[in-house]
């Protein structure tokens, strides 16, 4: 078995002291011309612990990645696995969920204000050069 870097060894501890499962936690690392990849596989139980709210477990990660990386002078990035049916179910629900809010109230009349519940988005972290 080929030996984890440093990298997929900070990603596979700091997701299994995140979630219930984590003798399922597993991560396979790839470099390609664009950098290093890490593709995180979890239990399906598991995967709104890694996602967080808004995605903002996973946001975390992916900087803490490329803050790790940083230090190698390498480029890394981070992808979850999700089976092809979660991912369906997922969209289905949340496409019920979003006809539903629409019907209860006008969306339209909220001007979405950057910087919301201090959210940072990607746009901030391109912005950073991260």
């Amino acid at each position: 078995m080929e030996e984890m870097q440093k990298d997929q060894q900070f990603l596979e501890y700091v997701v299994k002291s995140l979630v219930n499962h984590p003798e399922d936690v597993k991560t396979t690392r790839e470099i390609d011309d664009r950098g290093v990849k890490i593709t995180l596989h979890v239990n399906p139980e598991d995967m709104g612990y890694i996602i967080g709210r808004q995605g903002q477990t996973a946001r975390a990660l992916r900087i803490l990645l490329k803050i790790v990386g940083a230090k190698d002078d390498a480029r890394v990035s981070m992808l979850i696995y999700e089976p092809e049916e979660m991912r369906r179910q997922h969209q289905e629900k949340k496409g019920v969920m979003m006809n539903e809010s629409m019907a209860s109230e006008d969306v339209s009349s909220k001007p979405r204000v950057h910087g919301d519940a201090g959210l940072v988005s990607d746009e901030d972290l391109a912005d950073l050069g991260i």
